[in-house]
């Protein structure tokens, strides 16, 4: 059998360590770094990598798709998928900032619990995703809006920037996503009064609902936050949190940091793995992501 091959293609300064050792843990043979790649070289990459091996070896070739913007990385996941010519092709993996399996991880966790403690999942509920430019926000309201939810970016910094976001993803996915602006305690207050499920994927060491912001969250059922560093980035909810209550409400409950990373490392190593014993090349992207993460998070 061929020796595994992992190309991992970043448009960023550097590729992601974090993914490199998962990369190593999964198990490949040999893996190659590429930084500051430009989009427009993806294409002629992929036909370097396709044309030196022979068809059969092509499911033990992989181009993973990093850096730190979703948009960006669609992009060359498109392309990537351009630049086949059958029968040559090669597996296909698209994660930038780990942004994808996160947001995976978190909108199947928050699901779960939604169905473990009322009987339904996110149809209908209205999601209010703070760290609203962030690519993980990104990744979180397209899984929202694909479980029939409403799901809301809220800036931090104005309506503007999320607005845009929220535009590129209903142009590329069809999806329905609101945009607010939080970028003062009433707004926030005012903006949270009727969510049912609040998201927070602010950057590390950000707390974005302090304890005053979240009473004035009366219909809050779940919140998560993917933040590890202190403080969290939703106040009064602890790292461990699956599940257990937030606050004094009776009817909030909390899934923190380590809950979801655990089951973003478990998908992402999942994926990896998946394309090793795969005896046809695969592409993976948000949905597939998805799919593990929820499957992973049902056994929890």
């Amino acid at each position: 059998m061929a020796r595994s091959i992992l190309h991992m293609l970043s448009p960023t300064k550097h590729v992601s360590p974090f993914d490199v050792n998962m990369a190593v843990d999964a198990g490949f043979d040999v893996i190659v770094p590429h930084s500051d790649v430009l989009p427009g070289e993806v294409g002629a990459l992929v036909q370097d990598a396709i044309f030196s091996r022979s068809p059969q070896d092509g499911s033990r070739t992989c181009v993973f798709i990093g850096g730190k913007d979703a948009e960006t990385a669609l992009d060359m996941f498109a392309s990537a998928k351009a630049a086949f010519v059958p029968p040559f092709r090669l597996s296909l993996f698209v994660d930038p900032g780990g942004s994808f399996t996160t947001a995976a991880a978190m909108i199947a966790i928050v699901s779960r619990k939604l169905r473990d403690f009322s009987g339904s999942g996110l149809s209908g509920r209205r999601v209010l995703i703070f760290g609203g430019t962030g690519v993980v926000a990104y990744g979180a309201a397209v899984l929202a809006a694909g479980e029939g939810a409403r799901p809301v970016l809220v800036g931090y910094d104005g309506r503007d920037r999320v607005a845009r976001i929220a535009e590129a993803i209903r142009a590329r996915f069809g999806a329905e996503v609101e945009a607010l602006d939080g970028s003062t305690p009433e707004l926030r207050r005012r903006v949270i009064g009727d969510a049912e499920v609040v998201l927070s994927a602010a950057k590390a060491g950000v707390q974005v609902l302090t304890g005053e912001d979240l009473q004035h969250a009366a219909k809050l059922s779940v919140a998560a936050d993917v933040n590890a560093v202190p403080p969290p980035g939703i106040a009064g909810l602890e790292l461990q949190a699956n599940g257990s209550p937030l606050g004094d409400s009776g009817h909030t409950f909390g899934v923190g940091a380590l809950a979801i990373g655990n089951v973003k490392y478990q998908t992402e190593l999942g994926l990896f793995r998946r394309i090793l014993a795969s005896e046809k090349p695969l592409a993976i992207g948000l949905q597939e992501a998805f799919a593990l993460a929820s499957e992973i998070a049902g056994r929890a």
